[in-house]
């Protein structure tokens, strides 16, 4: 669920993207899996070439593969926060803060950061947020 669209490299960076999906377990329980969708470059890809027949063309794309120069490919990465209640905005804004964290390099632990957001108290329904 967190490709709804497929899971496709892209040429160019895409805006991060968010959406809710409700599942329902065996017992009608509602579970909203809050998804934050990024883009991040993959440095580490590697092309390999394939022809028949010609020995030649063969010997070239072997000396053409190698790596993709960093920046030019970039692959969907997804934060998932799963939960019995329904609070997507404050879904969104952990989200965001855990992608900010990641994405800026900051010098927080993100396992840190994931504790504290679990810890936090979850106010009662229909309260204030």
């Amino acid at each position: 669920f967190c490709q709804p669209g497929g899971w496709q490299l892209s040429k160019e960076r895409k805006q991060p993207t968010f959406f809710v999906v409700v599942l329902t377990d065996i017992d009608s329980e509602r579970h909203y899996c809050s998804c934050l969708t990024f883009y991040e470059a993959e440095i580490n890809l590697q092309v390999k070439s394939f022809t028949m027949g010609n020995k030649n063309a063969e010997k070239e794309c072997e000396e053409e593969s190698g790596l993709i120069p960093p920046a030019e490919v970039f692959a969907p990465k997804s934060l998932v926060l799963v939960s019995r209640l329904d609070y997507p905005e404050i879904f969104r804004a952990c989200l965001g803060l855990i992608y900010t964290v990641y994405v800026d390099s900051l010098n927080v632990s993100l396992e840190t950061l994931i504790a504290n957001l679990c810890s936090c108290l979850v106010p009662a329904s229909g309260g204030s947020q």
